[in-house]
């Protein structure tokens, strides 16, 4: 039997989506079940893709009861905002990673350094039950964050930012889009996320003129079009197109799953 327990940011949804439909399909799926799955829930119903949600108390059982030569993926996904303030960040996702990695052969965090709060996870929680891997470029260094992870990391990433030569921009993915004014209510942005006039002016303050779109193929959030359009026009902002891909993230994802191999 191989596991793979996977802790994700819920920025990284989509992603994950994709990388079930298109390398996962051999595998039982399992979903923790609280608030912060419901919308994978319903894009994995979308695309067919059957699935078992289980409170986190119940995997351990779950996993016992299974066939001895069955692939389980476990996925655990983490509410958007715990990045506001780092130590919560820090403290829930060690400690999901220990209570996970107790029944798992590898864990992987669908996440990047989130202000580098997350740049030593892996030493540090080496002492767990089985190997612990975050989202790395091919140098080894690990992602800054659920843009970088999309761009190819951090050189690509620069070079995006630099071709904006100076102009504030604002980079959205269509889980970015999706999601906007929690967002910039979590990030301390204002208070009230329906708050606009607020918002802009920070917006205003700190120069950003500019919306990139970024273009990674990703067709879960289908009004993702007309919500960039929407943030674009609340804070007078020009959208741009920007083209982005998962090859970083499927590099990753498929390394994690490929492990069940060496431990036949």
């Amino acid at each position: 039997m191989f596991v793979l327990s996977i802790i994700a940011c819920r920025m990284f949804e989509d992603e994950l989506v994709c990388m079930i439909e298109k390398h996962g399909n051999f595998a039982t799926l399992v979903l923790v079940e609280d608030e912060n799955s419901t919308s994978i829930a319903r894009k994995l119903e979308h695309c067919g893709r059957a699935y078992k949600v289980l409170p986190l108390e119940e995997v351990p059982h779950f996993i016992t009861g299974a066939s001895p030569d069955s692939t389980i993926v476990v996925i655990h996904m983490l509410e958007l905002a715990l990045h506001a303030i780092p130590e919560n960040l820090r403290r829930t996702v060690y400690g999901k990673i220990e209570q996970m990695s107790v029944y798992s052969q590898t864990v992987l965090l669908f996440y990047g350094l989130c202000g580098n709060v997350l740049g030593k996870v892996e030493t540090e929680m080496s002492k767990c039950a089985c190997p612990v891997y975050i989202l790395k470029e091919e140098n080894g260094e690990i992602v800054d964050d659920c843009i970088g992870a999309v761009l190819g990391g951090r050189g690509p990433y620069l070079s995006k930012l630099k071709s904006c030569r100076g102009v504030g921009t604002f980079f959205m993915t269509p889980m970015w889009a999706a999601n906007w004014k929690e967002m910039i209510r979590s990030a301390g942005i204002t208070n009230d996320p329906d708050n606009t006039k607020m918002a802009k002016y920070v917006f205003d303050y700190a120069g950003y003129k500019k919306v990139a779109k970024l273009n990674t193929g990703l067709v879960y959030e289908p009004k993702f079009d007309d919500m960039v359009e929407e943030f674009a026009m609340t804070f007078d902002f020009e959208i741009i197109e920007m083209d982005a891909n998962l090859d970083l993230i499927e590099k990753c994802f498929c390394s994690a799953l490929e492990r069940r191999k060496s431990l036949k």
